[in-house]
């Protein structure tokens, strides 16, 4: 088979293009395949579809798989038409998408890659700039994101999580298995951008808004969704995390103190009042007997938090409130006052914590997401701006059809 044919072959090429020639040069470790648009063919508007006649022809080059370790370009004399409505405008070729400097399959590569590796690795193995591996990464979440569907949530989760230090974060929305929205800061704005782009019908179908305490999500939740005080729910986690840091400052308070008399009691002890019981080996769990039934404050202080995560397993509404009035009545009266502090919270989004028990729905999905999105970052070391911190969630973690048209992900390179 001659070069040409085999080349046409490879790219798919067919009528009214056709490959004329193919240049090999060694000393530079390239391939060049010339491409050209036969003679008299009929032109379109690609915007509109209106038949118009040519313009002018401009010379392009698109970076393609390699070819036997040589780099490979397409070189072709590519037509512009002038349309009534849309002026001069560029003719559309089959083998890569508007305004990239890529074939559709070197794209589909690059995706690939970026799936299991950072963006600078990638942009080292393939020999291209970051910002050419980026403008890829921009350019599959833009054909993702108009490719979704309808989406129809109906359990939903809200968390933020941090951009940089110094309390810069993003919003992200998740219904527990993908990404829906991200949107800058925490604000009250931040998560009303994502039900504003809800229909009534979208928002009615919403059955449950799972999130941390955050006054902004409240306020955003409650003006979108009618019945928002019935589907707003504050899950175990959060509760747990905020008992368990107000442990932790009666014990840093408590074993100042204890120093200071000359006792040891609490001396590396942090991580064992810390530690999910269910998470402890026997082993731990009998070394932890003595702290945990002491006179100590910490013990106090610790079994009011562990009374509270054993009170999540009501499945009647009425009883749930009536637990944990109990709860709060003794969190209240305990003298401990970073306790009393976390059960006055507590006391005043107790409505939303009952909602989370009954309806037995957690933000762990979005935890997850979250908790995945900081080893992205981890890897990336950081993004440059928050829009490029979008993308990267969008791309990893938005499950979206990200790949250029005509493209099977079963025929993918690798």
């Amino acid at each position: 088979m001659r070069d040409k044919d085999l080349y046409t072959q490879i790219l798919g090429i067919s009528p009214p293009w056709k490959v004329t020639d193919v240049e090999l040069s060694v000393d530079s470790g390239e391939v060049k395949v010339f491409i050209e648009q036969r003679s008299g063919t009929v032109h379109q508007c690609p915007k509109c579809g209106v038949e118009c006649p040519g313009y002018d022809r401009r010379q392009r080059s698109w970076r393609h798989l390699d070819t036997c370790q040589l780099k490979t370009i397409l070189v072709a004399e590519v037509p512009r038409i002038r349309c009534p409505e849309h002026g001069v405008i560029t003719v559309q070729v089959p083998w890569s998408e508007p305004g990239s400097g890529f074939t559709a399959l070197f794209e589909a590569l690059v995706i690939n890659w970026l799936k299991e590796a950072s963006l600078a690795a990638v942009s080292r193995q393939l020999g291209l700039s970051w910002n050419a591996i980026d403008r890829i990464m921009q350019r599959a979440v833009g054909r993702g994101l108009a490719r979704r569907t309808v989406m129809q949530p109906e359990h939903i989760g809200v968390d933020e999580t941090s951009f940089r230090k110094r309390h810069d974060y993003v919003t992200v929305v998740s219904d527990g298995s993908k990404v829906l929205y991200v949107s800058d800061d925490r604000k009250r704005t931040s998560l009303a951008g994502f039900y504003e782009s809800l229909t009534e019908e979208q928002i009615s179908a919403i059955k449950s808004v799972s999130m941390d305490m955050w006054p902004a999500y409240i306020r955003a939740t409650r003006n979108a969704i009618p019945d928002a005080a019935e589907k707003i729910s504050f899950d175990k986690f959060h509760v747990a995390k905020y008992l368990g840091e107000a442990v932790d400052k009666v014990r840093r308070v408590e074993h100042r103190a204890l120093l200071a008399e000359g006792r040891t009691d609490l001396v590396r002890s942090k991580h064992q009042w810390l530690r999910n019981p269910n998470n402890m080996t026997h082993k731990q769990w009998r070394e932890f007997k003595a702290l945990r039934e002491s006179t100590l404050r910490t013990a106090r202080a610790w079994a009011i938090k562990e009374f509270a995560m054993g009170l999540w397993h009501y499945s009647s509404r009425t009883w749930a409130i009536k637990a944990w009035k109990r709860w709060l009545s003794w969190a209240v009266r305990c003298r401990l006052a970073p306790v009393k502090k976390v059960a006055q919270t507590i006391k005043e989004h107790l409505w939303g914590i009952i909602n989370a028990i009954v309806m037995k729905v957690d933000n762990g999905g979005a935890e997850s997401i979250n908790s995945r999105i900081k080893m992205i970052k981890v890897r990336s070391r950081d993004f440059r701006n928050k829009a490029r911190d979008r993308n990267a969630i969008y791309f990893h973690f938005g499950r979206l059809d990200l790949y250029p048209a005509g493209i099977k992900k079963s025929c993918l390179p690798t």
